[in-house]
């Protein structure tokens, strides 16, 4: 196996390290149809995922790395991994959990990021088993990791069905009050990775609500209404179309960078969330999450600087990303969904990302 390619181009055999003692490698799942994903165990990333576009050519929609030591020394250290303990942002690293004081590493401006210096997105996971077309990952956060409290237990497993959906589905428990907010940190291109722009995707969202933040993307708390600003994507709108407005939102995130609040029947229910095409090749992704919140990030901050897959560059805004998740800050804010999870507790999270022309 070690010398085969994927139909991505990929060659597995670069994807074989060992890592702080453990053991990396690349994972080709397959469904009947001919498309395909691999996944790496390192950060538990997707590494390539092809899809039919319009004229029945299978197409690479998402941006990443062909080795493993591209992947551990990248300047995008988030490309298809799930990030953890905490997606997204907690103000100024501290939170309180039953009376006690938490600190974490500050990573991003005057906040910590997507889990702290060495979240779930660096670590080696262990393989539990793998199927032709699904693999499920687990990891073991250790008491005090990152400065989260509690041994964590996570899996994550993801399963591309024969109608070609990318289904990602998480499962955690911890032996002491912690708090959790995983997802996966994809960036779309759906007219092919390498593509230098996706301001010409059509997007639709099913939210009326989004969260604006200060200028270090910590929201404010209350959500405000979408309806007439650049926000509003109920009705379908390219990404590029107002993405440079005169509108201090977009200022802070220099493009989208934002939680919409997902219009839910309640809370964990699993259900639309939206819409993206790309008018090049007709490959449509609808997106649908049991997550309250999904995170659009536009890509706003990536540079083009390095080489990645087939030799292609990623400049700004060449992709977006569809995070679900609870919101940022959930921990500080007490009207936002829990993120909590204590002892005896099972976390379960589901996202679906399904494709058709």
């Amino acid at each position: 196996m070690d010398h085969m390619y994927s139909k991505s181009g990929l060659l597995s055999s670069a994807f074989v390290k060992e890592f702080e003692g453990q053991q990396t490698g690349l994972y080709v799942l397959a469904n009947e149809r001919g498309s395909e994903i691999t996944i790496t165990n390192y950060g538990a990333k997707i590494v390539s995922l092809m899809v039919p576009d319009k004229n029945g050519n299978l197409i690479d929609v998402v941006l990443g790395h062909a080795s493993i030591d591209e992947y551990i020394a990248s300047e995008e250290p988030y490309f298809g991994a799930v990030c953890g303990r905490t997606a997204n942002r907690i103000a100024r690293g501290k939170f309180t959990l039953e009376g006690k004081e938490y600190t974490l590493a500050v990573n991003n401006g005057p906040n910590s990021l997507h889990g702290g210096i060495k979240g779930f997105n660096a670590v080696v996971w262990d393989v539990v088993k793998v199927s032709e077309n699904s693999i499920e990952l687990h990891y073991l956060s250790p008491d005090g990791e990152e400065g989260f409290p509690g041994n964590l237990d996570v899996y994550v497993t993801y399963t591309l069905t024969d109608d070609n959906a990318l289904d990602i589905s998480y499962r955690a428990v911890t032996d002491k009050t912690t708090i959790l907010n995983l997802t996966n940190h994809s960036y779309f291109n759906l007219s092919g990775e390498g593509d230098p722009y996706i301001g010409d995707h059509q997007l639709t969202l099913n939210a009326d609500f989004y969260l604006p933040t200060d200028e270090t993307a910590i929201p404010y708390g209350e959500a405000e209404p979408a309806k007439g600003t650049p926000m509003d994507f109920t009705t379908p709108h390219a990404i590029g179309e107002r993405i440079n407005d005169d509108f201090e939102q977009l200022r802070f995130g220099r493009g989208y960078d934002h939680t919409f609040v997902l219009n839910k029947q309640r809370e964990d229910e699993y259900s639309y969330a939206g819409l993206c095409e790309s008018p090049k090749t007709g490959i449509r992704m609808e997106i649908y999450t049991t997550e309250p919140g999904m995170q659009v990030y536009t890509g706003n901050w990536m540079t083009g600087r390095f080489t990645a897959k087939k030799g292609h560059r990623y400049p700004e805004r060449s992709a977006v990303c569809f995070e679900t998740q609870h919101y940022p800050d959930s921990i500080n804010k007490p009207g936002y969904p829990s993120v909590v999870l204590r002892a005896g507790e099972r976390f379960q999270s589901r996202t679906t990302y399904k494709f058709s022309t």
